[in-house]
């Protein structure tokens, strides 16, 4: 096997060529005067929307099992406001069976284009089924179609079994509305930290730390 070759550090003149842009985006010091995260969070995403290729709402999720068996995966924010961060899936998936046993996640969105990350923990409880309803009936029908289809995470011995799937459902539901399935729900990651890291040149870069006191926030800055 060969080894792959890795990108060196950048010298000092391709951090100035290639960090320009980052360092007029990510320049700016009052986001250290914030007393809470949800209002920079929005922002930040924001400025993803505009500059990201592909879904500036994708976040990592991590995840543990109740014998400690940690998971990664990549989901889609669906939601945020004052309570917290919001996805939806299968609670028969993995990640729906690691928070059934342990509710608690890490999340972490990395805006390449913008060179700027957001890393939030906190504890996990479901949505309300009529938050999870009022979801399910904005998706696409083939996606409502899917989720009836699809035992998420679960094995198959070739694809033909989920095309066989979907066409069963398909037809089953033919000339109305494709309700939710039960299994199918959301979960709100609550923090209890949310940090926002941003590039700066020589790996001197800025974090800032929210941390939950009561029902405001404590702030700190970080070492790189």
């Amino acid at each position: 096997m060969t080894a792959p070759v890795i990108p060196p550090s950048p010298t000092r003149e391709e951090y100035a060529e290639q960090y320009a842009a980052a360092l007029a985006a990510n320049g700016d010091e009052t986001i250290f005067d914030r007393t809470e995260p949800y209002g920079l969070f929005v922002e930040w995403l924001e400025d993803a929307k505009r500059y990201e290729p592909n879904d500036a709402n994708a976040m990592s999720l991590a995840t543990v099992t109740g014998d400690g068996t940690p998971d990664c995966r990549i989901v889609l924010l669906k939601d945020v406001d004052g309570r917290g961060f919001t996805f939806y899936s299968n609670r028969e998936s993995a990640k729906g069976q690691a928070l059934g046993e342990a509710p608690v996640a890490a999340l972490a969105f990395h805006w390449k284009s913008l060179r700027r990350q957001v890393r939030v923990r906190g504890r996990v409880e479901p949505v309300t089924p009529a938050e999870a309803d009022a979801y399910f009936a904005s998706r696409a029908r083939e996606s409502q179609i899917g989720a009836w289809a699809s035992n998420q995470s679960r094995p198959m011995d070739d694809r033909a079994v989920l095309e066989d799937a979907i066409a069963r459902e398909t037809g089953r539901f033919e000339g109305q509305d494709v309700p939710r399935p039960e299994r199918w729900t959301g979960w709100r990651v609550i923090p209890d930290q949310v940090e926002f890291w941003r590039d700066r040149p020589f790996r001197l870069h800025d974090r800032l730390l929210f941390t939950r006191d009561g029902d405001g926030w404590t702030t700190s800055r970080l070492q790189p």
